[in-house]
């Protein structure tokens, strides 16, 4: 039995194809599956039904997916330790990202960690929070950064900023006139939403919970992406609530739809995060420290209502 059969093992329980896991696997589609076939003869088991399409996993084949796990993941963390040991920054690191805060703070940090640890091989992905807690829970991630406290013990949290809520505000709307809006002030069925998946509709559905709901539009909308937000509520169809980093970029006549909330504003925790078990600790410290350098002067607000990103049943 070895590491490398295990790992194709896994690769196959995954993809529930022998040819797409080989791919995966940066090998041909005979050398796997002659090497799980040797493991299964050794076991003196089936770890797969073949005769299902898609494969799938026998009962003793599940109790051995999930030991591979543990096999493989802790033969991972042996280079993981070594690096710890001497203080290396290198090698791969896997970040998810979420579509609400990648487009903004993204690009404000990249360029600095690239040219401080020209040693990283950062592997960057945009999933929903969903995704992202089961890759990490998989080992296919490292770190994350998402909307938080997300109540996962599994998961360590690490605050990077505080970004709180912004009106934007079309000029035929009852808001429009007023300096600074407040939390009361919303109607939930009067605010162009983000689809279901975003955390961000999660937070603003959580906010608004106890506040009005009179249906007054003609029509329903849930889009993927805030420009599209931005677009229909100058078109008059409604008000929206911005990410405040998101809204820096606004020209400046778009800048004159902007309110802000009454102090404390309702924000959201942005953070670092990753699985307690994970060792690569010096990697999520440079991560850690660049983005705070680069955020501090960006945004610095403290006295804030977190609204958690968590739907209330």
């Amino acid at each position: 039995m070895t590491i490398t059969q295990l790992k194709y093992v896994l690769s196959v329980a995954e993809y529930q194809n022998f040819t797409i896991a080989a791919e995966h696997s940066f090998v041909t589609q005979p050398t796997l599956s002659m090497q799980i076939q040797k493991l299964e003869e050794e076991l003196e088991v089936k770890i797969f039904n073949r005769s299902k399409k898609p494969i799938e996993l026998t009962e003793v084949g599940k109790k051995i997916v999930q030991q591979a796990k543990v096999i493989v993941d802790e033969s991972n963390r042996i280079t993981d330790i070594v690096h710890q040991q001497k203080g290396y920054v290198g090698g791969e690191f896997k970040l998810g990202m979420i579509p609400t805060i990648m487009p903004t703070l993204l690009p404000m940090f990249l360029n600095n960690f690239t040219k401080k640890y020209p040693k990283v091989k950062l592997i960057i992905e945009e999933l929903t929070t969903e995704d992202i807690i089961k890759k990490l829970t998989d080992g296919h991630l490292d770190a994350a950064i998402v909307a938080t406290p997300l109540e996962n013990e599994a998961i360590k949290e690490r605050p990077l900023y505080y970004e709180p809520f912004v009106g934007l505000i079309p000029e035929n709307h009852r808001l429009f006139q007023s300096k600074y809006i407040a939390v009361e002030d919303l109607e939930m069925e009067d605010i162009l939403l983000l689809e279901d998946g975003h955390c961000f509709k999660d937070s603003i559905i959580n906010l608004c919970r106890n506040y009005k709901v009179d249906n007054k539009k003609g029509f329903q909308l849930a889009s993927g992406s805030f420009d599209t937000l931005i677009k229909l509520s100058k078109e008059g169809l409604g008000m929206t609530l911005l990410p405040y980093l998101h809204t820096l970029d606004l020209s400046e006549k778009d800048k004159k739809h902007l309110r802000e909330f009454q102090s404390p504003p309702p924000a959201r925790e942005v953070s670092l995060i990753y699985h307690r078990s994970q060792l690569k600790m010096q990697l999520i410290e440079a991560l850690k420290k660049t983005i705070d350098g680069v955020v501090r002067g960006a945004i610095s607000f403290s006295d804030v209502k977190i609204i958690s990103p968590i739907q209330k049943k």
